[in-house]
């Protein structure tokens, strides 16, 4: 179980270009990651574009937004240049990272069970440590709500 004070669980996975990314990239910065279901859905589409015109105000944070789904390289590829995102998706089709951060889970829908990614935002400080997590998230204002949670950890 994530715990908000606690050590992130280290990754590394590949990113829209096939590069390697690991977690321990970013020390000295905020890390914005955000779990999410899928490329090109309707929901994870308006997520997406939400972070990506709010960027430049968690640059002046100096916070990295980093999104993860079970999408392919190819797909985070396609999405990122079909809605100009201008920060790193990265691919984790074993769902390995999605399982340490407890984000992938029995969803139902029409009275169906399924695994999938409980859409989740967990915002790391700069030395890898847990400063906030966000379950559950609703799509509407989120970006603003992490935005806020990060400015207000810096006073």
């Amino acid at each position: 179980m994530l715990e908000e004070g606690k050590k992130a669980p280290a990754f590394t996975l590949p990113d829209q270009n096939g590069n390697k990314v690991s977690l321990k990239d970013f020390k000295g910065k905020k890390v914005v990651l955000y779990f999410y279901p899928k490329d090109n859905t309707s929901g994870c589409t308006k997520e997406a574009c939400d972070f990506r015109d709010t960027f430049p105000n968690f640059k002046k944070v100096n916070a990295v937004i980093i999104g993860i789904s079970p999408d392919s390289v190819e797909s985070h590829r396609k999405f990122a240049d079909k809605y100009e995102l201008p920060f790193t998706l990265l691919s984790d089709e074993k769902k390995e990272v999605l399982e340490k951060y407890g984000v992938w889970k029995e969803k139902s829908m029409y009275g169906r069970k399924y695994m999938g990614v409980e859409r989740t935002t967990v915002i790391i400080d700069e030395n890898g440590k847990i400063l906030k997590i966000f379950p559950k998230v609703k799509v509407k204002g989120h970006s603003e709500e992490v935005l806020k949670a990060i400015q207000e950890s810096g006073k």
